[in-house]
């Protein structure tokens, strides 16, 4: 018993304020609608495919590299520390606040970028493609980015008892999605034919491996965001493992049949970074539904966005809660760690979300208007994808940190493989990440070490000063924000509170 009592966390009183806001909702049926929305993002599709067969192999090998050891790591510990913003909460105790608080503005700001950059980016391609032009950096462009990131961000500001549904309807447009895009295409098979999937070009290559692998580890990420939400969900210890396992099996299937099917379909040079899924889908529509295609097409176009959106909403009610709880916890300005007590959502960050968004959308625009629309999805994506990635060179060790320092906390799951496994678990995430996050920032430095040839302003539109420009500017500032945010929160972390690890454990004020 002794031994047990130590197993604490220092929070605040602040935090023990807020908590009593949040209203148990989620159950596992959400939790893996959740989860496969935020796994399942519709907007990579095109640029994985645009690598062609090889593309599709090293999708394929991050799925038994990657995604499950991550599936199992995340089990364990998202079973056993159960305290809402997840991600946080094990980093500051593996790590402590500060290490916590940087990685929690790391993980959250990513979404924001995200939502401004690619996802809008790629929601008014599709739309230009199929209803409507808009044009580029004009009225139009502004108005409809700006108004689908506050669908988002609205999404987000709804009670979770109410706000659960955006996603899980965004689950099932997915399956809808990518299920009739699939049927379409084997019938587009038995009428024309396809291109064929060019299997001699399957063989793995050094230069398409550094270019994609980021991008790959970035579609395969999400497991953990639920846990953002731990303290909302009815029994978290017994569903996060089942919830992890069926839509990390669900998430991957959804990966890779319609990148297979694309690959089938369009010839390589055919297939676009930005839009090579709607491009597959409006070849089999033609070939396959004649007069009835341009209907469908529209639909299957505001199906697509709609996925979109719900991928940016599902992120921001995930990452919104983790960067309140880092604020709330004293490891971010205070003023963000409070929930509305009739929502029981973190307003204040939903509404800096939309902000941050909003002002790097349009900055994006206005920045590289001269560029391709290719090239401007191509450098912000990037950006969103380094943010990302950084911030899980904290999660993951977390995860194997705290089976030392907090052995006694009761575990439901463990790695099946015992210590040994996650040991090996950490150790291949970690790399992955690693490797994702340096290629990320700094492309062309491994290129160059293994002798791959590169031609920046040819692969990104932009030229090197300018990428490292935005993408280490956009980082340093994240860090600063940051670091000035833990100042902030001094006078919260004075208020402390001792609260047990257990489930069934009181607080007890020090």
């Amino acid at each position: 018993m002794a031994t047990h009592a130590l197993e604490v966390e220092h929070t605040t009183a602040l935090a023990l304020q807020e908590k009593g806001k949040l209203i148990k909702s989620l159950r596992r049926f959400d939790m893996v609608f959740f989860t496969v929305c935020a796994f399942v993002g519709l907007d990579t599709l095109g640029t994985v495919a645009n690598k062609g067969p090889e593309g599709f192999f090293w999708l394929v090998v991050l799925a038994v590299v990657f995604v499950a050891p991550y599936m199992l790591l995340i089990a364990e510990v998202g079973a056993a520390f159960t305290q809402e913003g997840g991600p946080y909460e094990w980093t500051k105790l593996a790590f402590g606040r500060l290490h916590g608080g940087i990685a929690a503005i790391l993980y959250w700001v990513t979404n924001p970028l995200w939502v401004g950059g690619s996802l809008a980016f790629i929601a008014a391609d599709a739309w230009t493609a199929n209803i409507s032009k808009i044009g580029i950096a004009t009225v139009g462009d502004y108005f409809f980015k700006i108004v689908f990131i506050w669908i988002s961000i609205g999404v987000a500001i709804a009670s979770l008892r109410y706000g659960k549904w955006i996603p899980n309807f965004g689950a099932i447009l997915r399956a809808v999605v990518l299920g009739f895009f699939s049927l379409t295409v084997v019938i587009y098979g038995f009428k024309h034919g396809a291109s064929g999937f060019q299997w001699a070009h399957l063989s793995p290559t050094r230069a398409i491996f550094f270019g994609l692998v980021p991008l790959l580890l970035f579609n395969y990420v999400g497991f953990e965001l639920q846990n953002g939400a731990a303290e909302e969900m009815e029994n978290p210890q017994r569903d996060v493992p089942l919830s992890i396992l069926r839509s990390g099996i669900t998430g991957v299937l959804m990966y890779v049949v319609p990148i297979f099917c694309i690959l089938l379909v369009l010839p390589a040079k055919a297939i676009t970074n930005i839009g090579g899924f709607i491009d597959a889908v409006t070849l089999t529509f033609h070939g396959v539904y004649g007069g009835a295609a341009h209907a469908l097409l529209i639909g299957m176009t505001l199906c697509f966005i709609g996925a979109v959106v719900t991928s940016g909403a599902v992120w921001m009610i995930g990452s919104d809660r983790i960067q309140a709880v880092a604020a709330y916890d004293g490891a971010f300005f205070p003023y963000f760690g409070v929930f509305n007590r009739k929502l029981g959502t973190p307003v204040r960050v939903n509404v800096m979300s939309g902000i941050t968004s909003t002002v790097f959308c349009v900055a994006a625009i206005s920045l590289l208007k001269n560029s391709s629309t290719s090239a401007a999805f191509t450098v912000v994506l990037d950006i969103a994808i380094s943010t990302t990635l950084i911030s899980y060179l904290w999660i993951f060790p977390a995860a194997l940190k705290l089976r030392y320092s907090h052995p006694h906390v009761h575990r439901p799951y463990v790695h099946p493989w015992g210590m040994a496994g996650i040991w090996v678990s950490t150790i291949m995430v970690t790399f992955w990440i690693v490797l994702g996050s340096w290629v990320a920032v700094f492309p062309d430095t491994l290129e160059r070490l293994f002798g791959v040839g590169y031609g920046f302003k040819g692969s990104w539109g932009v030229s090197q000063g300018t990428f490292e420009g935005l993408t280490l500017g956009t980082l340093a500032i994240i860090v600063v924000v940051g670091v000035v945010g833990y100042w902030f929160g001094t006078a919260v972390r004075r208020q402390t509170v001792d609260v047990p690890l257990e489930a069934e454990g009181a607080p007890a004020v020090t």
